[in-house]
Order: C-alpha cells, then sequence, then structure tokens
C-alpha cells in the first residue's frame, strides 16, 4: 500500500471517530498513565492489517512501542496473539476501535480470497476482485485480496477502460464504443469489454478489445466460446459465480475470475486484551 495515502487515510478515519477528543478514556485516565494492548485472534483465518495497526497507532503518538506477532498473509489460529501495543492509554484506547475494524475487515476479505484461490486451485487461472469496495477503503480492501493470494481488478475508473452493458446501450453498439475509446484514450490503456452473449464477444473481438469480460456464464459455455478468442486477448469470467462453485471452473480457460463478494467478506473476529503499567 502507498504510505502516504495508508497515512492520510488513517488519519481522516481516526479524526472522524475521535472528533475533538475521546471523551471518555480522558474523562478516566490521566495524560501520563500507561498501559498494553493485545490484539487476539477468535477465529482462524489469514491475517491482514499490520500496516493498519503500525499505521494507526504511529498517527495517534509516534512514540508507542507496536510489537507484531504475525504478519499479513500469515495463517492464524483462535487464541492465538497478533500484535501488541504499549504506551500511553489514552492513545491506545482512542485508536482501538477503528484500527480494530479494519483488521478485522481486512483479514476477512484475505482470508476469503485464500478459500476461493484454494478451492480453484488452478495453476492457469486467477482469481480477482470484481473492483466493488467500499468508499473510501478500496486501498485496503483491494490489499487484502492480493495478501489472500487474489488480483486486483483495477483501483479506479481512471486506470483501465471497462466497457459495460450501459455504455454499450448508450453508445449504440460495441463497435461504436470501442472505437470511441481508442479514438480519445492512449495506445497504452488495455479496453476491456462485458458480454452476455456470444455475439456480443464475437463483436467485441471484432472491434479490437484487448480483454473480454464473459457475464454469467456455466464452465462449459466458457470451454466452448474461448475456442474462438486469440491467446493475445485476455478473458475474464464474472458474474453469479460463487466460491461453493468456483472448483467447477477450474478448466474452463479462462485467465481471470472476477468474485463481487470478496471484498464483503464477513470479519475475522479479534478481541482486545487490556492491562495498565505502573
Amino acid at each position: 500500500m502507498n504510505q502516504l495515502v495508508l497515512r492520510n487515510l488513517m488519519e481522516l478515519l481516526l479524526n472522524e471517530d475521535i472528533g475533538v477528543k475521546d471523551l471518555t478514556t480522558e474523562a478516566i485516565f490521566s495524560k501520563n498513565q500507561m498501559g498494553e494492548i493485545t490484539f487476539i485472534a477468535e477465529d482462524s483465518g489469514v491475517f491482514c492489517g499490520e500496516e493498519i495497526i503500525k499505521t494507526g497507532y504511529f498517527v495517534l503518538n509516534p512514540s508507542l512501542s507496536i510489537n507484531l506477532h504475525v504478519h499479513d498473509g500469515d495463517l492464524i489460529e483462535k487464541g492465538q496473539e497478533l500484535a501488541t501495543v504499549k504506551g500511553n492509554i489514552r492513545d491506545l484506547l482512542s485508536g482501538q476501535r477503528v484500527i480494530l475494524q479494519l483488521v478485522q475487515r481486512m483479514s476477512g476479505i484475505a482470508t476469503k480470497t485464500r478459500e476461493a484461490v484454494d478451492q480453484l486451485n488452478s495453476g492457469y487461472t486467477k482469481i480477482c476482485d470484481a473492483g466493488e469496495t467500499s468508499p473510501g477503503l478500496r486501498i485496503m480492501e483491494q490489499y487484502a485480496v492480493t495478501i489472500g493470494g487474489g488480483h486486483n481488478h483495477r483501483f479506479g475508473l481512471s486506470d483501465g477502460v471497462v466497457i459495460t452493458k450501459a455504455h454499450i446501450t448508450l453508445a449504440g453498439s460495441i463497435a461504436n464504443a470501442v472505437q470511441s475509446v481508442k479514438k480519445n484514450v492512449g495506445h497504452m490503456v488495455k479496453v476491456e469489454v462485458e458480454a452476455d452473449t456470444k455475439e456480443q464477444m464475437l463483436e467485441a473481438l471484432a472491434a479490437g478489445s484487448d480483454v473480454i469480460k464473459l457475464m454469467n456464464r456455466n464452465p462449459e459455455e466458457l470451454v466452448e466460446w474461448i475456442v474462438h478468442v486469440p491467446e493475445t486477448v485476455t478473458t475474464e469470467a464474472s458474474g453469479h459465480i460463487s466460491i461453493e462453485d468456483i472448483a467447477s471452473y477450474r478448466n474452463s480457460g479462462v485467465d481471470y475470475i472476477s468474485l463481487k463478494g470478496l471484498t464483503q467478506a464477513k470479519p475475522i473476529r479479534i478481541f482486545l486484551q487490556v492491562r495498565s503499567i505502573k
């Protein structure tokens, strides 16, 4: 993750939660009281969030001592200690809610992605996210996908062309949409087109698409359709594909399978153990 972007984002999220001050914590503890907080897993899974812990607490107080017991991508078990942070109690408690929720969320995404990769068990086809992320948290959620062994589709609207059903409808045809893009966008940018039917796929290929996203096709249809796709064109299967049936796509021949549910994964449960230090 870009450290400057991450730090700015953590400052924004912490400021949103803390506001002027943590009223409860500052009313109970003096500014000189010291403590320790430990992150402990309640579920097994794939850990993701070391940069969140380090950057989040650094933003609050650079003098806090942070000891990571695991690193991004490590498998974790219930009851395992993940990280320990020591220092001023006010800083520890003021930041714990935001930091904990982000680590839980990212670990959940990494865990679900790893499950999808393992279920697919393919040396050829890769798993990627569908680009559907929570506003403001994209950098974190897409990073978590990569930690789980997946790939990112695109970061935003400015770093890749994806011609969707809406674009095609308003442009009048796939050919019109692709032609407009190639006229107005630099040649270094790849063009992806969504295809719901075999006819649309063939039209997209004829128009010069670099990537074809095949929507809501079963494995047998993909095998049949991909015969018509040149090796120079990247293929992506998307739509109603779940982790439960992803293994059936193992020999479909597509380059990528994008899963919409990765970034909406159930968070891994983590609890905090706190103690004061005299």
